[in-house]
């Protein structure tokens, strides 16, 4: 039994970090202190009757402390800890997808912007970072409205000979034919720029001055052109809310809810523009508010960089020590303030309330789960509420591009982080039941090495015959056992008519109509539907928009524009025959014959 009395008496009143383990040697939780004597007591206070911190320090077998010379060196200290060993009474912030950021891709004599997620090392600028990839692609939808920017890749730039379908839109000034000079498009992009640097005024009055030059040089329909750019971008001005005075950058945090159950809200203002605002919900067992707060902003600007202002949603005594460790792991000052008047204060609370909204709908959304998974047990004849559904769909054209779907479930809804696409290879065309084995057996020998939790219940979309081929699948890699279920429609193909076909069960199961249990396979089923639809319409998108060159072995870049060049385009390929097409320089015998049989299959 750990002598809490003996060791705290040891304690000094310094600051520090403090690691609480448990017998089994494991960290249970981290914390820091001003005062590692005084916050270390009053865990074992006796008016200190949480049972949070009853259940922590009836499992405590040794405490170890460290002392640190600041309070700020303490907190980064418990930041690195936490992200080290992500113990499980500490906060933790689950959610660890990098944040979306628009790239301005400069390896190119003409720039474009691109939709980006992930380490930022390739060479270019970053704007950002987004809440969301919505945001990311509404704001690039409407510089490529207003500043007719490409955002084609470059193998498909290079090999244009005419416009494109997005300059015939009105989207693209179509440089890959020469119908902008560099010039006049380099002037674009700078302005895109600035527009994303909260600079819309200065493009304005560039806007407005260009105009006018064109005009002077006689170039009307250049003018004309710059004219519209102008009314376009004034009237997207118009549309904004500008909510501070100057172009000011701050992220907002708020944070809602009791201990063990927190929502934390995050408001992105850039250039003095809300961007929107993100919801996460980070595990904090222990922690008051304030220091869920201080430990959540920690973790968030692992993945992101932090503007020069940080807006709290709560007073707390840890803002200066925060900053601080901010700007060491920075290098460079950022402020955090709680703050209680004027426009800043405005933003903390809309954060507030969309943190406390965000925290009433997963509740909400949480006791509907309980019901319909208790509901379902019911119907199934289970021990008890599954915690865990996995559901697999097929899809495909006619057997092409075939795509199989995994979508995970849990009691607080979809689990999307946990979702699975599986391109099937190898498989005849149109053969689900083949597709169906080869997903299966991707998935489970990885649950079957520990890599991935097996559900509780495994619902395919289909009859009998399916949940045979399937379970013949899980017998060989050890699941056997796992309850298995298919999910067919009714004789209408209505919802809330479904058929559920029970492996081992004599007879398929008639779930309530729109009854909870109904409610969730037909949410599930629809989502796995889904998942793997627009799986397959993206694998058919761009197997459709790419030139059928460029998936010819051997055919690279510069032979591919050689080719159109020589014969006038791609149908002037398409004509040539073996002998046409060896005259092109590089192409030779072999690769001739490669490329007549890849553009004329079964000839």
């Amino acid at each position: 039994m750990f002598d809490h009395k003996e060791y705290i008496a040891s304690l000094p009143r310094r600051p520090g970090v403090y690691r609480m383990y448990g017998a089994a040697e494991e960290l249970l939780y981290v914390g820091k202190a001003r005062s590692l004597k005084d916050r270390v007591a009053t865990y074992f206070a006796a008016s200190n009757v949480d049972p949070k911190v009853q259940a922590l320090i009836a499992q405590i077998s040794r405490i170890e402390v460290t002392v640190t010379n600041s309070e700020t060196e303490a907190l980064l200290l418990e930041y690195n800890l936490i992200k080290a060993h992500k113990p499980r009474f500490n906060v933790v912030l689950r959610d660890d997808k990098s944040f979306p950021y628009i790239h301005l891709y400069i390896e190119h004599e003409y720039a474009r912007l691109e939709f980006y997620r992930g380490t930022r090392s390739a060479p270019g600028r970053y704007f950002g970072p987004f809440p969301n990839a919505g945001a990311v692609r509404d704001t690039l939808n409407q510089l490529q409205k207003l500043f007719h920017i490409r955002n084609c890749r470059d193998s498909f730039f290079a090999n244009r000979s005419r416009p494109c379908l997005q300059h015939q839109i009105g989207r693209c000034s179509a440089p890959c034919v020469g119908l902008i000079s560099r010039d006049a498009y380099a002037q674009d992009i700078a302005a895109a720029v600035k527009v994303l640097e909260g600079r819309s005024d200065e493009v304005n009055a560039e806007l407005q001055a260009r105009m006018e030059e064109a005009g002077a040089r006689l170039e009307f329909e250049r003018a004309a052109q710059i004219r519209d750019q102008l009314a376009a971008l004034k009237r997207i001005q118009a549309q904004q809310v500008v909510m501070a005075e100057g172009a000011r950058d701050a992220d907002v945090f708020a944070i809602a809810g009791d201990a063990g159950e927190y929502a934390v809200s995050v408001m992105l203002v850039r250039g003095g523009r809300n961007l929107g605002t993100s919801s996460f919900f980070p595990r904090a067992v222990l922690a008051e508010p304030h220091e869920a707060l201080t430990s959540f902003v920690m973790q968030y600007y692992a993945n992101a960089d932090a503007p020069a202002e940080v807006l709290l949603g709560s007073r707390t005594e840890d803002a200066a020590a925060l900053a601080e460790a901010l700007r060491e792991r920075l290098g460079r000052a950022v402020e955090v303030r709680c703050p209680v008047r004027g426009i800043a204060a405005r933003w903390v609370e809309l954060t507030r309330e969309n943190a406390t909204q965000a925290l009433r709908m997963r509740l909400a959304r949480r006791a509907g789960m309980e019901e319909m998974l208790a509901d379902l047990a019911r119907e199934l004849d289970l021990p008890e509420a599954p915690q865990r559904l996995e559901c697999f769909d097929i899809s495909h054209t006619g057997g092409e591009g075939t795509v199989a779907s995994c979508v995970v479930f849990g009691p607080e809804g979809p689990l999307k982080k946990e979702y699975r696409r599986f391109n099937i290879r190898g498989v005849t065309p149109g053969d689900d039941y083949g597709a169906l084995r080869q997903a299966l057996e991707r998935r489970y020998r990885r649950v079957g090495e520990g890599e991935v939790p097996a559900p509780d219940v495994l619902l395919i979309d289909g009859g009998v015959g399916q949940i045979r081929e399937v379970h013949a699948v899980l017998a060989a890699l050890g699941f056997a056992e796992l309850a298995l279920v298919g999910v067919a429609k009714g004789p209408e193909r209505r919802p809330g008519q479904e058929r559920l076909f029970v492996y081992g069960a004599q007879t398929p199961i008639t779930p309530t109509a729109h009854g909870p249990a109904s409610r969730l396979i037909q949410r599930i089923r629809d989502e796995a539907h889904r998942f793997a639809i627009s799986g397959h319409r993206r694998k058919r998108a761009r197997r459709y928009n790419e030139s059928v060159l460029e998936v010819v072995p051997g055919l690279g870049p510069a032979k591919r524009r050689a080719l159109l060049k020589h014969f006038g385009g791609l149908q002037g390929v398409m004509r040539a025959g073996v002998a046409d097409l060896t005259q092109v320089s590089g192409i030779g015998a072999a690769l001739a014959r490669t490329l007549y049989d890849h553009l004329h299959p079964g000839s």
